[in-house]
């Protein structure tokens, strides 16, 4: 009786590794083929080359418009495909600085959430055990993840230094709840957000003169110090509980 019980919990083991297996399998091929096949859609130039047609689209078919390029948006953050900087600059140019900036949120968040859950599901406990041991940036933002959850996910969204798609994996990895993960990525995003969206929005005088646009704007001081502001306000639990915990020493 009681291999007969066992048989199948083994089978559902081994079925859903296989799955996971499986579903890391067509992620990668997805974002491999992607980046290969779009690499030279996903760009600057091409964005420049199509600007009457897309102006012209979205002139007859708005909503149309902002559905396609929120979908289109939320696929190449959730591959991690190249071109998410400039889908976020297509965003200002075709809807303005307002409501540019909200689309292009929603559809960052949403592919970030999509990712996030597929590494959670996918191996989110394999890498986790992997991190408890491993050195470096990732295991620092482990630490500060696990001593103050909030803080540490508005930061590392805030700070420009630190890949998007590290953002998205890391918390997936160590267990942060879904709830908390997609608040802090829509909230948090919003500053740069903001900044490339207002960039994207004057991009016709930038097309017209034949230049390209300072993608390098985000760490000028005026934009950088109120980023900088928001990343100590974001710190401020860490350091007020670091300096309780000395106290207490």
């Amino acid at each position: 009786m009681m291999k007969m019980i066992e048989a199948p919990d083994i089978d559902a083991t081994q079925s859903s590794t296989l799955m996971k297996r499986l579903s890391i399998t067509i992620v990668t091929v997805v974002a491999v083929l992607g980046a290969y096949f779009l690499r030279d859609y996903l760009t600057f130039d091409a964005l420049a080359e199509n600007r009457e047609r897309l102006i012209a689209f979205r002139d007859v078919n708005y909503f149309l418009t902002v559905l396609v390029f929120i979908a289109f948006y939320t696929v190449v953050v959730a591959f991690s495909l190249p071109g998410a900087t400039v889908m976020t600059l297509a965003g200002g140019f075709m809807f303005a600085t307002f409501p540019g900036f909200l689309f292009n949120v929603i559809a960052a968040t949403t592919g970030a959430t999509v990712i996030f859950i597929a590494a959670r599901w996918g191996f989110g406990k394999q890498l986790g055990a992997k991190l408890e041991v491993s050195d470096g940036i990732a295991k620092k933002i482990k630490e500060g993840i696990d001593e103050n959850q909030w803080s540490m996910l508005f930061l590392i969204r805030l700070v420009p230094a630190v890949p998007f798609f590290i953002a998205n994996l890391m918390p997936a990895f160590l267990e942060v709840p879904l709830r908390r993960f997609v608040v802090s990525t829509f909230f948090g995003i919003i500053p740069g957000s903001v900044v490339y969206t207002s960039v994207g929005a004057g991009l016709g005088e930038v097309f017209a003169k034949g230049e390209t646009p300072n993608l390098g704007i985000i760490f000028e001081l005026h934009i950088l110090l109120p980023i900088v502001g928001l990343c100590l306000l974001a710190l401020l639990p860490i350091i007020i509980k670091s300096a309780r915990g000395n106290k207490g020493l």
